[in-house]
């Protein structure tokens, strides 16, 4: 990452998350954001995920792979997004919101890794560090680092890959795919 947040920034960021989903859960209008106050960093273009989650389990994840929007207003509208639209999830109901913990984790512009077998693109991941992006086609599907936690195996995480993306699991193993790496700050309340 070229230059990472401030703390104050960071709180900043977490803080605009949680006035966010505390309005849209209760059905409340957001308030304006004055971008003309806030840090280069936060208005610049970023790409960011918001994760929840409840008593250490998932509960939300949503975000966007590239920068299309300031980094304030992209976490604001991922950090709803991931309490009210993940479809794995039912919506976060306002009982719920102060049991939530969120975590950010702003992303680096992805980059494509070249391989020419199996086995190369094992050796070329570096767990732990790169989020991968998987695309066949239409379908295409990511995990952040921080999978690599829960699926530290090279190749469980691409099988598992494979299957979020709506493929078989050993898709990677019989047919090049489109893969791209990136990074991220990560912080967290």
């Amino acid at each position: 990452m070229e230059e990472r947040l401030s703390d104050e920034e960071r709180k900043y960021l977490l803080s605009v998350a949680r006035e966010s989903i505390e309005l849209a859960v209760n059905r409340k209008p957001l308030p304006p954001l004055n971008l003309d106050t806030l840090t280069p960093h936060l208005k610049a273009p970023g790409a960011s995920f918001v994760t929840l989650t409840k008593s250490g389990d998932l509960r939300g994840c949503i975000g966007t792979l590239e920068a299309y929007q300031p980094l304030v207003e992209d976490v604001r509208e991922h950090a709803i997004a991931a309490a009210l639209e993940d479809y794995r999830f039912p919506p976060v109901i306002p009982s719920e919101v102060a049991q939530i913990e969120i975590e950010i984790s702003r992303l680096t512009a992805p980059v494509a890794l070249r391989y020419s077998s199996p086995e190369e693109l094992i050796g070329r991941l570096r767990p732990g560090i790169d989020g991968i992006i998987l695309k066949d086609g239409m379908r295409r599907a990511t995990f952040l680092p921080q999978v690599w936690e829960k699926l530290p195996d090279p190749e469980a995480f691409l099988s598992h890959l494979c299957q979020k993306m709506g493929a078989a699991p050993s898709l990677w193993r019989r047919k090049i795919l489109d893969v791209m790496t990136y990074q991220v700050e990560e912080f967290h309340e």
